[in-house]
């Protein structure tokens, strides 16, 4: 997998990209981030460049982030935003910086969730060669759902891969929220998870944060990806993920179920996907979503 090239300063980044004597002219912030600042920077030669900003300590978000970038973009079936640079900066206190091709917001072409729901499909049978070490599931290396690490250590089985490197991580980490009985509950749907999920028919590239905020029109006005936290897996897991918070367009399940179908039981499976992000943001933000959490494990 091919690591981004570190600059040690934002001027040298686009002096490098951009030619020498190129600045930024202005700057303008743009919301819609929970972990890091995002700002539209245009430059002295008129272009608009994309910027992420964190704390120096904070650049493996980045680094991961382009990773997971590149990794779908190297299926050349789907968009994404090209990647510009990922560095750090002493000026200001110190930051680190994610440069990106600037998403201009046009509209959404004719069959915007029908082209998409292929493209996924298309990205989900994708060879997954070389994107995982010692094993079929899991990615080359760590990641972040959200600003919490994700765990990719390779396996061959997705369903082993899926309990100890998704389920069982969060699970500890959320201890502090369950009982004694509720940690019997957890146990026991551990050790029995094989009786509901299934291997899959081929591994796939999962995009692996798939909910209606990470899916935008891109510069074409077909669906790009952002923001992804790459592994490989099953594929429904993506699309479970899709219908976590509020669910996409019709059309979108219609067309993906019609380039790929889904294996017989899915609809069962798919609460067990989404108890990973479930018990994520459980870890993140709080007991809010504990009564869900308890629901699917009691069920």
């Amino acid at each position: 997998m091919i690591t981004p090239q570190h600059y040690t300063s934002l001027a040298s980044a686009i002096c490098s990209l951009f030619g020498e004597g190129t600045k930024i002219e202005s700057t303008s912030r743009i919301s819609g981030g929970d972990i890091n600042e995002a700002y539209g920077l245009t430059l002295t030669d008129g272009k608009c460049i994309f910027m992420k900003s964190n704390t120096k300590e904070n650049l493996s978000f980045f680094t991961a982030e382009a990773i997971g970038l590149t990794a779908i973009a190297q299926t050349k079936v789907i968009g994404t935003p090209q990647i510009l640079a990922v560095g750090t900066d002493d000026d200001r206190g110190g930051y680190s910086f994610l440069l990106l091709e600037f998403i201009s917001g046009k509209s959404r072409s004719r069959n915007y969730w029908e082209d998409f729901a292929r493209q996924l499909a298309d990205m989900h049978r994708a060879s997954t060669d070389g994107l995982v070490s010692n094993g079929r599931y899991g990615f080359n290396s760590d990641n972040y759902i959200g600003m919490r690490r994700q765990v990719n250590t390779g396996c061959d089985s997705w369903i082993s891969f899926f309990r100890d490197c998704r389920l069982d991580p969060q699970f500890q980490d959320a201890s502090r929220y369950f009982d004694r009985w509720d940690r019997k509950k957890i146990v026991r749907f551990l050790d029995h998870i094989d009786e509901i999920l299934v291997e899959p028919e081929y591994p796939s590239l999962l995009h692996g944060d798939l909910w209606s905020g990470n899916v935008i029109a891109g510069n074409d006005g077909g669906a790009w990806l952002i923001d992804p936290a790459v592994y490989v897996g099953h594929a429904e897991a993506d699309i479970a993920m899709t219908e976590l918070f509020g669910g996409f367009s019709p059309a979108f399940y219609d067309a993906y179920k019609d380039a790929a179908p889904l294996q017989p039981g899915y609809e069962r499976r798919r609460d067990v996907y989404n108890l990973y992000h479930l018990l994520n943001h459980l870890n993140m933000f709080g007991r809010t979503y504990l009564p869900e959490v308890k629901r699917i494990v009691g069920r």
